[in-house]
């Protein structure tokens, strides 16, 4: 996803995904971390302080690029991907194109006492990724 990601370009010869927010460490996909530092400068990588405030700067390149590029953000599993949540809202409604890219559970993992207790303890089919659907394209 990352390789294919870094050699999506405009019209205009620019890079469309122009770089990705992350924070690694606190249970963000060790294998997303792995890919985007071998990827290098093909698809720059910022660290951010938490995922709401890297959304919103995504979103805000999306404004200053006139809707003509985007950045992605990524989360780990539970708070950091329900705090994108206010962002995805603002990026859905004013149309901005942002890439967010939520963490998942593992398939044995079970919700608690990580997740915020927004997931189903009775369907593991339900967990916090599902409140992106209303506020995504």
């Amino acid at each position: 996803m990352v390789k294919w990601l870094s050699v999506q370009m405009t019209e205009a010869g620019e890079r469309y995904i122009d770089g990705v927010w992350a924070i690694f460490g606190h249970g963000s996909d060790a294998g997303m971390g792995e890919a985007l530092h071998g990827i290098g400068d093909a698809l720059p990588t910022w660290r951010g302080q938490n995922e709401r405030t890297m959304a919103h700067a995504a979103i805000a390149f999306a404004k200053v690029s006139k809707r003509r590029r985007a950045m992605a953000v990524t989360s780990s599993i539970g708070p950091g991907e329900t705090n994108m949540v206010t962002a995805a809202v603002l990026a859905h409604v004013a149309r901005l194109p942002v890439l967010l890219i939520p963490g998942d559970v593992f398939a044995n993992h079970a919700p608690d006492p990580v997740l915020q207790q927004v997931e189903d303890f009775d369907d593991g089919t339900v967990n916090a990724n599902d409140c992106f659907w209303p506020v995504s394209r």
